[in-house]
């Protein structure tokens, strides 16, 4: 473990934070995720054997979790289900999701999900659905929670990842990385009722505000942030930030916390990058960064606890978490 405790000033109104820590984890943590009770931070890893469980309370990574064909490794993306008492994580190489109780994380079943390369998991309660993004074969599975079945795959533009569902679960987001859109699509039918197309976009990370009348969504390519109004479905405004943003989480429905993982190496972009990467808080009242500060080599997963206490984002080079108090 690395300790270190600093103060990040902010004007008044604004979110203060408070460094309490860096410690070390496995290999390119891909995201970090709170427990629903805010006790645990979760860490799928990329190029290593599962996911890390850090405690909050302890200050240090209490547990591994290998899933089932974990030395394949390629753990992608988390996703907790308070409801089901559940954790999911997906496994890139393998095109499976693994279900897990909660809290004592045992291992209930493996989900195929009849794509390829399958990254992020998306929950309706309404409809009681998982949608997952399969990032080479270019399309959505559809999974019935109850039964594991996946009902259907609906084609999107390439290489699919963030999802979000809306409208009671009838509709689904889908953002495209590689072909720079933004797609709204019927459940049902898997037909496509709407879509934004940025030139060169990269979209990667989408979170919608509690009214669900706006989504934000981080474009890696253009190192822009939008904002989306539902119910146009066109983009109403954009801020600009740091090389490569990754994962954004709002705060009290008004500040936007993103991740941004700095320039590529020139070599290869799987390399450390050249220059840290960079935490930044935009306002969403007015689409302007309010705060930014320093992260380590590539920060990539972001999240905020629900108890509103925790900032924590991992550095995907650097193979560590950093946590921040809120206050």
């Amino acid at each position: 473990m690395l300790f270190t405790c600093s103060l990040l000033w902010a004007q008044e109104g604004q979110p203060e934070l408070t460094k309490v820590g860096t410690y070390k984890c496995g290999r390119q943590p891909k995201q970090v995720l709170f427990s629903p009770d805010s006790k645990y931070v979760i860490m799928p890893l990329l190029d290593d054997k599962g996911f890390d469980i850090f405690s909050i309370e302890d200050k240090k990574i209490i547990k591994r979790i290998n899933p089932p064909n974990a030395a394949k490794l390629g753990f992608a993306e988390g996703l907790f289900i308070p409801e089901k008492k559940s954790f999911f994580v997906s496994q890139m190489t393998t095109a499976n999701i693994y279900e897990y109780s909660y809290p004592d994380f045992e291992l209930k079943r493996t989900i195929p999900t009849g794509g390829n390369w399958s990254k992020f998991i998306a929950f309706s309660s309404e409809k009681q659905l998982l949608a997952v993004s399969n990032w080479v074969s270019n399309d959505l599975s559809i999974i019935d929670y109850q039964s594991g079945k996946c009902l259907k795959m609906i084609s999107t533009g390439a290489a699919p990842r963030g999802l979000y569902f809306i409208e009671g679960g009838k509709t689904i987001i889908s953002l495209s990385f590689d072909d720079g859109l933004i797609e709204k699509y019927d459940v049902e039918s898997g037909k496509q009722l709407a879509v934004i197309k940025v030139a060169r976009g990269a979209m990667r990370h989408i979170v919608l505000n509690k009214a669900c009348t706006k989504a934000y969504v981080s474009d890696m390519y253009h190192r822009l942030v939008y904002e989306v109004n539902l119910a146009t479905f066109k983009i109403t405004g954009q801020t600009q930030v740091f090389n490569n943003p990754n994962t954004i989480k709002l705060f009290k429905d008004r500040w936007l916390f993103v991740s941004s993982r700095g320039p590529n190496n020139k070599e290869d972009y799987t390399k450390r990058s050249p220059e840290n990467g960079k935490i930044q808080i935009i306002d969403t009242t007015t689409m302007k960064v309010i705060q930014a500060f320093e992260g380590g080599n590539q920060p990539t997963g972001l999240d905020v606890s629900p108890d509103g206490r925790y900032l924590c984002f991992s550095n995907f080079q650097d193979e560590n978490i950093e946590l921040y108090e809120i206050k």
